[in-house]
């Protein structure tokens, strides 16, 4: 449990029976009346953002999130199996939490897992990977950097644009979250 008080960004709060993550907070003082905390909370597994407001002094439960880096092994039919590097102990995670994270794993990727009591909530990958183009169509003759973009399938089976002059093989920086062509890599 936790009051108002403690409330800061990051913190975990177990609100009927959902866990939200306090992403923005704001202790408010009127002149008249009591104090209170309005804050933006973000559903944990779904995502979901909303406005929610606290008296001040009010207790509520908190809860637990143990986030460690673990490697990614192998997929295993619908699931994904990681490894923590200390324990060397292997989660297996199914394919619904893993989610869009999914496109840009490679085997041996370090990766954030969220767990709460023993259940995985999310897997987080760094903003961005660098993964190779494993096949796109040649670019034209007087295509150039700046212009349109084509589709390239990456090495993990992901398909993103790129730009015009990209050709299979190459490496590129993506971003994780969104799936955007960041730049290419010089190997």
């Amino acid at each position: 449990m936790a009051s108002t008080s403690d409330f800061k960004n990051g913190l975990v709060l177990n609100l009927e029976g959902q866990l939200w993550t306090i992403t923005e907070f704001q202790h408010v003082k009127p002149g008249k009346g009591p104090a209170f905390v309005r804050t933006t909370l973000k559903n944990v597994l779904s995502g979901k953002v909303v406005d929610k407001t606290f008296n001040a002094g009010v207790k509520v439960e908190t809860a637990t999130v143990d986030k460690r880096d673990m490697t990614y092994l192998y997929k295993d039919g619908s699931e994904y199996v990681f490894m923590d590097g200390d324990t060397y102990d292997q989660i297996h995670i199914p394919a619904a939490t893993v989610g869009s994270a999914a496109d840009y794993l490679l085997e041996n990727q370090e990766a954030l897992i969220a767990q709460n009591e023993g259940v995985v909530l999310y897997v987080e990958l760094p903003a961005s990977v660098e993964l190779v183009v494993s096949h796109t169509d040649p670019g034209l003759q007087g295509d150039r950097s700046t212009g349109g973009t084509k589709p390239a399938t990456l090495e993990t089976g992901a398909e993103i644009a790129v730009p015009l002059f990209l050709n299979t093989g190459d490496k590129i920086k993506v971003d994780t979250r969104d799936g955007r062509y960041l730049g290419r890599v010089n190997s």
